[in-house]
């Protein structure tokens, strides 16, 4: 597999020849405003601007929506992707909306799917650590990949490490992790994206796998740095397995 970081949690997959675009976001830098009840409101998101071309992003098989938060699905990626992609939903109910956005191939991993000869197992997030930031940011997910040729991939979404994480990483043994960190929150509720510690508790779930951190600096609300999280990993002694790429940088497994 080829993972491209583009910025916060786009990637370009390939994946058994397959190539997957998961949560476009497009928007040029600065072309919207902060997330409201943040810190950081003097910053205009996004932060940077795309490594790479639009055109270059959008040359895929397919693409992949975990949730529909204007950070992973953008009002920029709806007027630029092709309409006749094919796009996998969390659910039913962002299927629909994205049906309504024009686009005429989009189904649904809520039960699991597959594309060619790749398996797409939906799995459970938890997008926020209280109940009432939990119910704000509303249903989230991450996914499986599954190939006889290929490692166990597994991209655990918007979601800190709780149980479900747990669960997802003992059912599938997965080999390669990409988690969104960033430590993204409001001002009051707790962290909405995975914090150092959560990371860290990644790997010590699951200690062969290597964890691949996307979702950093590129939105107001991130109080992570790739700096300070090099910084904690190499003191816990993980820095042969979690992997914190660089906006446009290339891994393969």
């Amino acid at each position: 597999m080829n993972i491209h970081q583009i910025r916060n949690a786009t990637i370009v997959l390939t994946y058994a020849d397959k190539k997957f675009l998961i949560d476009p976001f497009f928007a040029d830098k600065g072309s919207m405003p902060p997330f409201s009840n943040t810190p950081n409101m003097d910053k205009r998101n996004p932060l940077v601007e795309l490594p790479v071309s639009v055109d270059e992003i959008k040359n895929v098989d397919a693409v992949i929506v975990t949730h529909l938060h204007p950070d992973h699905f953008d009002e920029k990626a709806k007027e630029s992707l092709p309409k006749d992609l094919p796009i996998f939903a969390q659910n039913e109910a962002d299927r629909l909306v994205i049906k309504e956005a024009g686009f005429q191939n989009v189904e649904t991993f809520e039960n699991g799917a597959a594309f060619g000869e790749v398996n797409l197992i939906h799995t459970d997030g938890q997008h926020g650590s209280s109940p009432e930031i939990v119910e704000r940011m509303g249903t989230v997910s991450g996914i499986v990949f599954t190939h006889p040729d290929e490692k166990t991939l597994y991209v655990a979404g918007d979601s800190i490490f709780y149980d479900a994480v747990k669960e997802a990483i003992a059912k599938h043994q997965p080999q390669v992790i990409i988690v969104n960190g960033g430590a993204a929150q409001f001002l009051e509720g707790g962290p909405i994206t995975m914090t150092k510690e959560d990371i860290y508790q990644t790997h010590q779930q699951a200690p062969k796998a290597t964890i691949i951190v996307s979702h950093m600096e590129s939105l107001n609300h991130c109080l992570l740095s790739r700096a300070e999280l090099k910084q904690f990993i190499a003191e816990k002694g993980a820095s042969d397995h979690v992997v914190i790429p660089d906006d446009g940088e290339q891994l393969s497994y």
